[in-house]
């Protein structure tokens, strides 16, 4: 018999999944056992672990709640980030991570948790970004209001036609990008809100990263505390100011050193 003595095995694959949080008490201890649960039964193959983002101080007891996770549930760890916005906390936890892959969901589950394999897998096969889209050809998306889906719609109408993108749903709460991606993009993006998402897709694609875009199945949050309008106004800035600045072109010319 030869014994094959200190040969390693394979590294697996590291996954770090950021869950933006604000005033989520009710939702965190809902859906953070349910994410933990999923991941430790169909992501055996991977080194995962789930970091609730506050991007606070929330006003309610979300703190106290991600602390009691973090203590009850293996892979699961609790982040403050004072005053930095949805996405200010995303860019923060991303760049922090050491995991090959950084993706992100929303804490309400909207986005079918079938599909998240897809998403790491896209990153496994060469993509820089994979996305969960609800506009793509063969997704479903269920309970959405006219109002939500028009604007969603004219929105993403209005990226590709100024930036000349290929994916359809840039806001979509279901992301994942590769490690390297994350070093060389996330510096360069600004905002640190709603805009975020927008900002790193359209930026990332047009300096030259490999977006892939998943249709999934999304079922509408219906207690959504999202301001529409405000959104809405913020992303329009948000547009007109790459559209000014294209800041990629400078990306493209510091990647090729």
């Amino acid at each position: 018999m030869i014994l094959f003595l200190g040969m390693a095995s394979p590294k697996k694959t590291s996954v770090s999944i950021a869950m933006p949080v604000y005033n989520e008490e009710v939702d965190l201890p809902r859906n953070i056992p349910v994410l933990q649960k999923f991941l430790r039964e169909n992501f055996k193959d991977y080194d995962w672990e789930i970091v609730i983002a506050d991007n606070g101080p929330s006003k309610d007891r979300t703190g106290e709640v991600g602390r009691e996770l973090e203590k009850k549930y293996k892979g699961v760890k609790y982040m403050l980030i004072p005053r930095s916005g949805r996405g200010g906390a995303l860019k923060e936890v991303w760049l922090k991570s050491k995991s090959d892959i950084v993706a992100y969901m929303d804490i309400d589950l909207s986005s079918d948790l079938r599909y998240f394999s897809k998403l790491i897998k896209a990153i496994e096969k060469g993509s820089d970004i994979a996305i969960g889209s609800r506009l793509a050809k063969g997704a479903k998306v269920y309970g959405r209001t006219l109002l939500r889906e028009v604007m969603s719609r004219g929105y993403n109408l209005l990226i590709k036609f100024f930036f000349w993108t290929s994916f359809n749903d840039a806001q979509c709460g279901f992301k994942a990008m590769s490690h390297e991606a994350a070093r060389k993009l996330l510096p360069a993006i600004e905002d640190k809100a709603w805009f975020f998402d927008s900002e790193f897709l359209v930026v990332g694609e047009c300096a030259g990263l490999k977006v892939t875009e998943i249709p999934i199945v999304w079922r509408d949050d219906p207690r959504s505390t999202v301001k529409v309008a405000k959104t809405a106004m913020g992303d329009l800035k948000g547009l007109y100011r790459l559209f000014r600045t294209r800041p990629w072109k400078k990306l493209k010319n510091e990647w090729k050193v």
